[in-house]
């Protein structure tokens, strides 16, 4: 790692390349590991104050005034973007240069255009910063199958070219972009939210967006330095010297446990042709686990990695150069999305908690919800409803996410497991043959039952891996699944034609209550017919819990 340029680090997940920052971050993760209950007494960052910001001392002082304000800007350039298309006045604070890493986004072009439908990107620059095509793709589970699709995750897209395109795009509708800035401090009054910046500028404005992901320090107040729930572990490199890059694995599971450190894991992969040259390749491995003391450190998971890939691959590391090594931590918490705790504050992206459990970054989930929240913040901005009650019903209650937290239980290995070690595989292989993109109630009852009835002997198992407490837990967001489907199925069209009569913040809370049935139960998204295909057993496979990894 050391031999390895670092030239091309970027902020946002997996940005950092370094062995020094390999070695930082396994701090960060011990201490989370070794925390009681919180990992430590977070700083205040936002605080309420009495009265008009316009009568207080600060505002004689502010550089600059906007309608929306956004921390974070590697994921935060897109909401920017979009809002700055609806007419609004928005600027972006960054601490580093606001660039994409040089490590390819692997996406689907449906995701893609999502993008251009709420005018972020034309058509165009799809073309210009998608590196690599491929297909198939493969989801592998070893000693028990494989199930070959078409169209997953089979695009490669340089963040660089990406985020260059849409920050161009940003400024030319008068967006306002402050590279090389720290959040300091926000106070919340009546009539604005005033950011403080550590290098001494203060901005105001009417609403501002947290962006700034995992470890944002406006989360960790909001959760009072509270431990995550679960943890996804993610180690990998881009190499030189495949000769074999064609296809793709969106995932892989290995047969068994292996013990690491004072813990074991059971590990996942993913391997995809990467845009940098035609036998390039990037190989990640990964694996979920409980933050509890003894847990793997990444710089263990990557000496299994070096160890394991080659013969994942069938490639010697002799005939690779290695490119870049990547790493990453990424905290879930069961309550997510995270409801606005503060007037005038909205957490967007992975600092919401919005992105799947078994995710690894939340572009995919950016795409999927990015529509949504623009229209939601224009109206809210536009009907000055700003207080957190109000914000809050745009981060609402999902219960297809919530649902999701049982796979990333019964994905999680355990010091003393009491299940056989082939159970992973065998739950994720007869899931895989029939489970939906996006977690709807129908499809999911599907795979329910294709369980039951192909792999009737695997139910104990699932009660011994996950416990009974998650197993009632889930049933409780499995019903209201199917309570949303039903409400956005058969209620929605009773009210929407009856929305547009009423007053303008009953309309925004009707509004943002029909987007919540609909996205929590998994009906805004829609299965084309090409991402669907038939494997060899004749079974079909979609694509969400794993394309918006």
């Amino acid at each position: 790692m050391e031999s390895i340029s670092v030239s091309g680090e970027a902020g946002g997940a997996g940005g950092a390349l370094s062995y020094n920052a390999l070695k930082r971050l396994d701090q960060v993760w011990s201490s989370i590991c070794s925390a009681q209950s919180a990992v430590q007494e977070p700083e205040q960052v936002v605080s309420s104050k009495p009265g008009l910001f316009c009568n207080s001392d600060l505002a004689e002082k502010v550089a600059d005034t906007f309608d929306v304000l956004i921390c974070g800007g590697t994921l935060g350039i897109f909401i920017a973007t979009s809002l700055s298309a609806k007419g609004l006045r928005v600027g972006v604070v960054e601490r580093n240069l606001l660039k994409g890493r040089e490590q390819d986004w692997n996406i689907s072009r449906k995701e893609l255009l999502e993008l251009v439908e709420v005018g972020v990107l034309a058509e165009g620059d799809i073309q210009q910063a998608t590196t690599v095509t491929f297909n198939p793709n493969r989801c592998g589970f070893e000693r028990k199958g494989e199930i070959w699709v078409q169209d997953i995750l089979n695009l490669g897209v340089s963040p660089a070219k990406l985020i260059e395109t849409v920050k161009e795009r940003f400024k030319s509708l008068g967006g306002v972009i402050f590279e090389g800035y720290s959040v300091s401090s926000i106070c919340i009054y009546k009539d604005a939210a005033v950011l403080q910046l550590l290098e001494g500028k203060i901005l105001s404005s009417r609403l501002i967006i947290d962006a700034m992901g995992n470890f944002s320090p406006v989360v960790k107040q909001i959760r009072s330095g509270r431990k995550p729930d679960g943890v996804c572990l993610v180690v990998g490199s881009c190499c030189r010297g495949f000769e074999e890059n064609s296809t793709s694995d969106v995932i892989y599971s290995s047969a068994e446990m292996k013990p690491v450190g004072e813990s074991k894991a059971h590990y996942f992969w993913e391997a995809f042709p990467a845009g940098s040259g035609p036998t390039d390749r990037t190989t990640y491995m990964f694996t979920y686990v409980d933050p509890q003391p003894g847990c793997p450190k990444l710089e263990e998971l990557l000496e299994d990695y070096w160890n394991l890939m080659p013969n994942y691959q069938g490639v010697s590391l002799d005939d690779l150069e290695i490119l870049r090594v990547i790493f990453g931590i990424f905290p879930t918490y069961r309550d997510s999305p995270l409801p606005a705790a503060f007037d005038r504050v909205l957490q967007f992206g992975d600092a919401s908690g919005i992105q799947s459990p078994v995710s690894f970054g939340g572009f995919g989930s950016l795409t999927r919800h990015l529509g949504r929240l623009t229209t939601g913040i224009h109206e809210a901005i536009s009907g000055n409803f700003l207080d957190c009650s109000n914000l809050s019903l745009l981060n609402p209650y999902m219960p297809n996410l919530s649902a999701s937290w049982l796979f990333q239980r019964a994905m999680s290995a355990k010091k003393e497991s009491a299940v056989s070690p082939d159970f992973i595989n065998d739950l994720l292989y007869v899931n895989f043959q029939s489970m939906q993109d996006v977690i709807q109630f129908g499809p999911l009852v599907k795979t329910l039952g294709l369980v039951m009835l192909t792999k009737p002997q695997i139910i104990p198992s699932i009660f011994k891996q996950v416990g009974v407490s998650v197993l009632l837990d889930w049933s409780g967001h499995f019903s209201m699944l199917g309570y949303y489907t039903f409400l956005s199925t058969f209620i929605d069209p009773v009210i929407r034609p009856f929305i547009n009569a009423f007053p303008a913040k009953s309309m925004f809370k009707w509004k943002r209550q029909l987007e919540a049935w609909k996205y929590g139960a998994g009906l805004d998204y829609t299965l084309s017919h090409s991402e669907r295909t038939k494997s060899d057993a004749g079974t079909r496979i979609g694509t969400e819990t794993w394309s918006k990894v």
